[in-house]
Order: structure tokens, then C-alpha cells, then sequence
């Protein structure tokens, strides 16, 4: 990871190597705490973050899913992002991390009496996947962890805790010679990636999976609008494994992701094996809007 000049921790910017927490912060011990991934791109007219408004607003919902009351209305937390990214005078793309967790002052799983705390940091990030993977697609492996039930946790909340799931079913994956991890809910049905959601073409019909047992995803969202004013025929239903191996295409979506081909599920090619032509048409619209090249959807870019 890149380092940035600054941090901003409650309403000030420290300077990068400043910005630590006590070792008793509550967040790092009981994992109540949420956060977001949100992507700044260098556009033709300067740095524009994407969809800032959606992300923050998303922040602020995990916020109340998981009980937290947030000392910053929306629009400061807008506003502080955005001079972040100034104060840091960055020359490329940004990803940026804004992160509400209980700090330092109670121990126990009681929360509520936690202070809180907001910290955004933003630093140079590539393509989470690689550059070749968002061309040429990556290899994915079917997990044995199982989504986070919705009886048992709320997927809804970009929530700290939810990421020890993600995070064992990528090691699982990558140790197995995988790039990345699809899981499955407990009833078997496709549920999302370890940090984006899926989508399958079939027959010319684009097939992603309903949010019932994933995070409500900003970037799926996206393409699901670039494919409506395309004309694209859309389905959003339940995917089972074996669907997923006989898609023509198939792709991740996620900020972090972007739009990546999967070229290989579990041993499956998919598809031709590349990335495939309704994946590239959806890739280039996706990557035209970010970047500012289409005034249809400039009102979705803050320029800095």
C-alpha cells in the first residue's frame, strides 16, 4: 500500500503514520464497527469520486444496522472525503476507506457507552483483481464456507464482522491455487463473492443473484442501469453452482473489483474461456462512466 500525507480521524487530518488507536479499541475485540469502499478516478476534467453520495449513505445505513449513532451528519462525511483527496493532491486513482468503529473507554459486549469513532483514509489503488485479470478473467473456486446466514448476521451492514467469512473463503481459495471464492448460502444458492457480487449470461439474458443473503451493491447496481439503457434483458433470481458452470460469461462486480471475468469456476471453463462480449460491452460502458466519458452519467462523479 501506497502512503498518503494524511488521514482524517474525527474531523482532523493526522498525518499517515499518526493514525493509530489504542490497543483496547473496542471495535478490535468484539468487531462492531462498519465501513465502506468507495473509488475516486483521474478523469479527463481531475479526480471525480464515484457515487460518493450512494457510498456514504450506505456507511450511515450499516451505522444503524448495527446500532451505532454516528457523530457526523451525511454531508460531513461528504464533505470530509472530498478534502481528503485535497489535501493528499493525489496523481492517479484513489480508493477510499471510511471507517465508523467504537474506540478506547469500555470493555464488554455492551456496546452503546463505546465512544465513537470516524477515520477516512485513501491511498493509489489499482485493480483489486490485477490489470490482466480485469482482460483475460480470473479462476474461482465454489467455497465450503457458507454467506453469513441472515438468521445470524445482518448482510445488509458493510460490518467489520462480516469479513472474517470473506476473508476465510478467499485464504481458502487462494491457497487452493484460486484467485478468488464464490459463495453459497445455506440453502446452496449462489450468494456473492468474498467481496463483490456475481453475474452470469445466458442465452443473452444478464443473471445476477438477488441481495436476499449479500451487501446491496453500488457497482451491480451500476450495471444493472448501463444493461437497462442498453436494452440488455435482465433476470434477478436464484444461481445455483452447476448454472454458474455452464454460463456462457460470467463477472464480478464490486468497487474494489470493478467488473472482472471469470474465466474458470471450479475446474469449468466458462464460456470460451475469455472474457466474453456482453462482459467487454458492460466493462467499457462501466469504465466510460467512472472516468467521466459519458455526460448521460457525470451526475454520478464529485469532482474534487
Amino acid at each position: 500500500m501506497e502512503k498518503a500525507k494524511y488521514i482524517w480521524m474525527n474531523g482532523e487530518f493526522v498525518p499517515w503514520d499518526d493514525a493509530k488507536v489504542h490497543v483496547l479499541t473496542h471495535t478490535l475485540h468484539y468487531g462492531n464497527g462498519v465501513f465502506e469502499g468507495t473509488r475516486a478516478y483521474k478523469t479527463a476534467k481531475g479526480l471525480a469520486i464515484f457515487r460518493l453520495r450512494d457510498h456514504t449513505k450506505r456507511l450511515l445505513n450499516s451505522a444503524k444496522i448495527t446500532a451505532i449513532k454516528v457523530p457526523y451528519t451525511l454531508e460531513e462525511l461528504e464533505n470530509a472525503q472530498i478534502e481528503l483527496l485535497r489535501q493528499n493532491s493525489f496523481d492517479g486513482n484513489v480508493y477510499i476507506r471510511p471507517l465508523i468503529y467504537l474506540g478506547y473507554g469500555v470493555m464488554g459486549l455492551y456496546h452503546v457507552n463505546a465512544p465513537v469513532e470516524v477515520a477516512i483514509a485513501a491511498w493509489k489503488w489499482g485493480a483489486y483483481l490485477g490489470d490482466e485479470g480485469l482482460e483475460k478473467g480470473i479462476r474461482v473456486k465454489v467455497s465450503s464456507f457458507a454467506r453469513n446466514s441472515v438468521k445470524s448476521t445482518m448482510g445488509k451492514a458493510k460490518a467489520v464482522a462480516n469479513y472474517l467469512n470473506s476473508q476465510m473463503a478467499k485464504y481458502e481459495a487462494i491457497i487452493a491455487g484460486y484467485e478468488e471464492a464464490l459463495l453459497l448460502d445455506e440453502e446452496g444458492f449462489v450468494a456473492e463473492g468474498s467481496g463483490e457480487c456475481l453475474f452470469i449470461v445466458r442465452d443473452g439474458v444478464l443473471i445476477s443473484p438477488p441481495n436476499d443473503n449479500s451487501l446491496e451493491s453500488i457497482t451491480q447496481d451500476t450495471i444493472l442501469k448501463i444493461a437497462h439503457e442498453k436494452g440488455i434483458p435482465v433476470e434477478r433470481r436464484r444461481v445455483t453452482r452447476d448454472e454458474v458452470y455452464i454460463a456462457d460469461e460470467a463477472f464480478f462486480t464490486g468497487t474494489a473489483a470493478e467488473v472482472t471475468p471469470i474465466r474458470e469456476v471450479d475446474g469449468r471453463i466458462i464460456g470460451s474461456g475469455s472474457r466474453g462480449e456482453m462482459t467487454k460491452e458492460l466493462q467499457t460502458a462501466y469504465f466510460d462512466i467512472v472516468y467521466g466519458r459519458n455526460p448521460a452519467y457525470e451526475h454520478m462523479l464529485t469532482y474534487i
